[in-house]
């Protein structure tokens, strides 16, 4: 068997995360620049070694003042911390074209194993000759797990950010010659 390596196409992906704010709503925010390679066992995915990062720096909210304290020591701390890093174990096949993706997640140096739900696309060759393949990633992980754990807490007790942040990754890989 030839292995196969696939590189992400990051102009047909993305990195998005939701957190609930003060219980009541959602903010959303992405990463911009990330990175990700894929070696497979020919087109095989369930037999893969998966190799994805996010620059921490790069962090968007569409507010300036709440990025600047998310790349923070209260958070991120993306001075000392500038990735974060997935490696991915094992992809399972569920049904169809449901998966499940075992792996070690790496934010602040501080690495926990983590389960992803998958959703895959198919492969297909793109009108420039390039063979592509997409997947939709969820998936959920405590912040403060990781060290994220600034928090305040509302009049009426409650905590202005949820430690539950839900996770969201559109990815398209293009196959190397």
């Amino acid at each position: 068997m030839a292995t196969t390596k696939w590189v992400i196409d990051v102009a047909h992906s993305e990195v998005d995360f939701k957190v609930k704010h003060l219980m009541i709503t959602n903010v959303t925010g992405k990463f911009k620049h990330f990175d990700s390679t894929v070696e497979t066992e020919d087109d095989d995915f369930t037999k893969s070694k998966i190799h994805f990062t996010v620059d921490t720096n790069s962090i968007d909210t569409r507010a300036e003042q709440r990025d600047t304290h998310l790349k923070s020591d209260d958070f991120f701390n993306a001075e000392k911390f500038p990735q974060i890093r997935f490696e991915g174990t094992k992809l399972h096949n569920i049904n169809g074209d449901d998966y499940l993706l075992d792996g070690n997640l790496t934010i602040r140096d501080i690495t926990h194993p983590i389960t992803l739900t998958v959703e895959f696309g198919g492969i297909t060759l793109d009108p420039w000759g390039q063979t592509k393949a997409g997947f939709t990633v969820h998936g959920k992980l405590s912040r403060s797990a990781y060290g994220l754990k600034w928090n305040a807490l509302t009049e009426s007790g409650g905590v202005v950010v949820s430690d539950e942040v839900r996770i969201n990754v559109e990815a398209q890989f293009i196959k190397q010659p």
